[in-house]
């Protein structure tokens, strides 16, 4: 038995605030608007792992009328979600995360966004696939206005094998 969840987030571009995608700064010179620190990757993935258990979104267990939450780390939120989502008896097998976004450009921290990933969720990295793609020019992506993230999570019964996350490099499958 398995399941599978899916999960979404968008940000519009604020001045003013560091860009945090996946748990790395990318250099950019907007970040995110939002309570937290605006991870759209780490709310997607949360998202995506709680609707596979039914325990909710991301927005009721840590909601932005929390003062408690402000500029919160949304990795440590992950290993949170990650952690809740164990004790239900679920374990991540793998995720798959689509970044849209005009700019910046993402490729060059992809690697690191996987392994910080895999770090917040317990699992190898291997087990973490996150893609940049562009909208063409359309829309208020394509307009630069900010990001959107689709994720798509497997969860399976029980505890898999202790995960490799250990001595990874962001060069690291």
């Amino acid at each position: 038995m398995i399941r599978v969840g899916i999960g979404f987030d968008s940000h519009r571009f604020a001045s003013g605030r560091p860009l945090v995608l996946g748990g790395v700064h990318v250099p950019y010179p907007r970040g995110l608007a939002g309570h937290s620190d605006a991870d759209a990757i780490a709310h997607a993935v949360g998202d995506a792992m709680l609707g596979a258990v039914n325990l909710g979104d991301i927005g009721r267990l840590f909601p932005n009328t929390d003062p408690a939450y402000k500029n919160a780390d949304s990795m440590a939120l992950l290993a949170d979600i990650h952690q809740r989502v164990h004790g239900e008896g679920w374990t991540l097998h793998q995720a798959d995360v689509t970044v849209i976004a005009e700019a910046p450009k993402l490729a060059p921290h992809i690697d690191a966004m996987r392994v910080r990933l895999a770090q917040a969720l317990d699992v190898a990295a291997n087990a973490v696939s996150i893609k940049a793609k562009t909208n063409e020019g359309m829309g208020f992506i394509g307009r630069a206005e900010g990001i959107a993230v689709f994720a798509v999570v497997t969860l399976v019964p029980g505890v898999e094998e202790e995960p490799v996350t250990e001595g990874l490099s962001p060069s690291q499958p």
